[in-house]
């Protein structure tokens, strides 16, 4: 690559947008031993790529995703549609000896993540990773050194929670709640990210899912219709176009309880119907010595309690991690207390990933395919706890 890295992009909508961005900012930030070049952007939408490959500074556009990932120019292929299209694209572009970016989860199926893991292991030229971007928060990234330091020694307890609240009734029916396109619904979208984040700070491995319940609340939701045509100079309104209604079939929230491999226990609840919380990525883990707590809600914060004090002075220590010289990835960005947000873990991610290409070190490790694929098997385990009403083993989830 000497010195830069051609980056091609699967998909311009949310994701793709916090990816450009991403791509866009990370050198201006960080001293990147390569420097990603945002290459071709490709989506299925001709009319508005043109505009989006302008506004965000990809050079090149188009809608076949097929061709791109077989352009001998491209380096990095990051795939960022939705979850049913990861395991095609992924696994082309790995043979075509790219390396590569997914989004969360790894893939629809566990068939399906399976398949990657096992092509990236194949590839063996090519990097992997995906896009678990809470790790990147430098309260997070903060809380795993912690955690390796000792600080709070044995765990006893991690209770996550991932709490949304947009997918009311009104919502329509958008892929998201689609099973054929998701894969499955709050859990495969919500309960990953604190899987993996679980995961991450820890150090430790999900062994048994001892219990679970899926619910879906909205089976129904409306169609959403193309743009309205002007018929004879005008546009019919809203209130005049028939409402088609189709069936939601994924889970709009999953809960779970788990056993961890240092012999801790564990709760996980994620949901789009958590009404009072817009995007409440929460974990708490309590230990021998002491505990911490993260909510992205107030992503600069981490709050930490010593066991070792004295209980006349003991208490929730609240860290504000901006500090250049002791907080993860802060260096990067502004003064203390000038605080961060959603867009700066995709950054943070970037930076890694360019020094993981150069062969260097990443601040906080970064998940590969083999990474993800745990995650996924713990989300396999749990849909079958909650359909079967039994524990699940991991060993038993291949």
């Amino acid at each position: 690559m000497s010195g830069i890295c051609n980056v091609a992009l699967l998909g311009q909508k949310f994701m793709g947008r916090a990816h450009s961005n991403a791509y866009l900012k990370v050198d201006k930030f960080f001293n990147v031993p390569i420097r990603p070049v945002m290459h071709t952007i490709a989506g299925l939408d001709l009319i508005s790529l043109a505009p989006f490959a302008s506004r965000w500074g990809w050079k090149n556009y188009s809608t076949s995703w097929k061709e791109v990932v077989k352009d001998p120019n491209v380096h990095l292929v990051d795939v960022s549609t939705p979850n049913y299209m990861h395991a095609d694209q992924a696994l082309a572009a790995l043979s075509n000896g790219k390396h590569v970016a997914c989004e969360k989860p790894l893939a629809d199926t566990l068939k399906d993540a399976r398949a990657m893991k096992s092509a990236a292991a194949r590839a063996s030229k090519c990097r992997t990773f995906v896009w678990y971007n809470y790790r990147r928060c430098p309260a997070v990234a903060l809380a795993h050194q912690l955690v390796r330091e000792g600080r709070i020694g044995r765990i006893y307890h991690v209770r996550a929670q991932y709490l949304q609240s947009w997918g009311v009734p009104e919502t329509p029916l958008v892929w998201r709640f689609q099973k054929k396109y998701a894969g499955s619904g709050a859990h495969g979208d919500l309960n990953a990210h604190i899987i993996d984040m679980a995961r991450f700070v820890t150090g430790q491995e999900i062994v048994e899912v001892n219990g679970a319940v899926a619910e879906t609340f909205v089976t129904h939701r409306e169609v959403p219709e193309p743009p309205a045509k002007p018929i004879a100079g005008r546009t019919r309104s809203a209130a005049t176009r028939k409402k088609t209604m189709g069936k939601s079939d994924v889970d709009d929230c999953v809960l779970f309880l788990a056993r961890l491999s240092g012999g801790g226990v564990a709760s996980f609840e994620a949901s789009r119907l958590a009404i009072g919380h817009q995007n409440n990525n929460m974990i708490e883990i309590n230990g021998e010595h002491g505990a911490l707590r993260f909510s992205f809600e107030d992503m600069n914060l981490l709050w930490y309690y010593d066991a070792r004090e004295e209980a006349r002075t003991a208490g929730w220590r609240r860290i504000m991690c901006t500090s250049a010289r002791n907080h993860p990835y802060a260096g990067a960005w502004w003064p203390d207390a000038h605080v961060i947000g959603y867009e700066h873990t995709f950054v943070n991610m970037v930076a890694d990933m360019m020094a993981v290409l150069a062969g260097e070190e990443p601040i906080v490790p970064l998940p590969t395919f083999a990474d993800a694929y745990e995650t996924q098997r713990v989300l396999e385990a749990a849909l079958m706890s909650a359909k079967e009403r039994s524990a699940i083993k991991l060993s038993e989830v291949k």
